[in-house]
């Protein structure tokens, strides 16, 4: 992992974010650039949060008063070491630690972050001026979901407070939801989702690589590759492109190259949902369908949502590829609490999905 992986800024307050210590009458200005710099990394899809050792009310209030605090997700404002704060910043946005940066103005809580967690990259508050310029902040592509991505992170907020307070069984709560999955053939215009999905994703990525935007391209523009893509939304909003299949469709048997599902929408159940997609649209036009597996030490869990759909394992390549094949015995369901949007029109003729045009 490089640092041009950021996916999370995490800042210390008092000297960084804004000018003086709250405890000793600080804090009524941002330091200059430090409001340019929050907004900026927000429009490019770059999280943010807060780790500082301050008391949370005041410290929230000031923030609030400087009209920043909806920028900062999960702010751990305590007095417990920023290196706990980090760790569960990074638990709570399901990022792996390795994503994250850190800065501070004080030397020894940069050496802290540094040794309790290395896979953190950490700078000094003097760099704030030049932290736009930097390539790990620069994402070669902002997509319309990566400049949404803190609202969908917040929307991710409630609805997981909502799944919480909810007295009943987990399938009526999903049924509360009114989630609709919609499945279509990738465009031009999804290609940077894409290409950041296969970046993005490491623990639900079955192939366990990246594909550049121009690979991409000639993959939709082939006649023997499917490349869907999968948008989801429900009552608390969109999650955007969340899912990417492609599948190599030449010869009387296709072959599932590539399935990657967002970390942000797995406990929904989606993943199954969308390889069912897959599966019926094989199985209508008469073709056996196959998968090939990468292990990557991380997407055991993807894995386990192709055995859980049927599929078996009949062999093993160079390189640890793990060939899969189903055989349309067993198929999997589509919740009564999730509504298909099948715009590749697939199945004009079969019940459980909505046609869009």
């Amino acid at each position: 992992m490089t640092r041009a992986d950021i996916k999370c800024l995490v800042w210390d307050l008092d000297n960084t974010l804004w000018q003086g210590t709250l405890l000793e009458g600080g804090g009524e200005c941002l330091l200059p650039e430090a409001e340019r710099v929050v907004r900026n990394l927000d429009r490019r899809g770059i999280l943010q949060s807060v780790a500082s050792k301050n008391d949370h009310a005041v410290a929230w209030r000031r923030l609030e008063c400087l009209g920043i605090a909806d920028y900062f997700l999960h702010p751990q404002i305590s007095w417990q070491s920023k290196a706990k704060s980090i760790a569960i910043i990074a638990e709570k946005l399901g990022l792996g630690l390795n994503t994250f940066a850190f800065i501070d103005d004080q030397p020894a809580e940069r050496a802290e972050i540094s040794f309790m967690l290395p896979e953190v990259s950490v700078y000094d508050a003097v760099e704030l001026p030049g932290i736009l310029t930097l390539p790990e902040f620069n994402p070669r592509f902002v997509t319309v979901d990566s400049s949404n991505r803190r609202s969908m992170y917040q929307a991710d907020g409630a609805r997981k407070a909502a799944e919480e307070s909810f007295e009943g069984a987990r399938d009526r709560f999903l049924a509360s939801l009114d989630m609709r999955l919609t499945v279509r053939r990738a465009s031009p215009q999804d290609l940077a989702r894409a290409y950041e999905l296969t970046l993005r994703t490491n623990q639900l990525n079955t192939g366990g690589r990246t594909y550049s935007i121009e690979e991409l391209e000639t993959l939709c523009a082939s006649p023997y590759h499917i490349v869907l893509v999968a948008e989801l939304s429900d009552r608390f909003g969109s999650s955007g492109t969340i899912g990417l299949s492609l599948i190599e469709t030449s010869g009387k048997a296709w072959t599932i190259q590539l399935f990657i599902m967002s970390c942000r929408v797995l406990s929904r159940g989606v993943g199954s949902v969308l390889l069912g997609y897959v599966l019926r649209f094989a199985r209508l036009r008469g073709v056996t369908l196959r998968a090939d597996f990468v292990p990557t030490g991380r997407n055991q869990p993807m894995l386990v949502t192709y055995k859980f759909a049927g599929f078996r394992q009949v062999g093993e390549e160079a390189g640890g590829v793990l060939k899969l094949e189903h055989d349309y015995k067993r198929m999997p369901p589509i919740p009564i609490y999730m509504t298909v949007v099948d715009q590749l029109r697939a199945f004009p003729d079969e019940s459980g999905f909505a046609i869009t045009n």
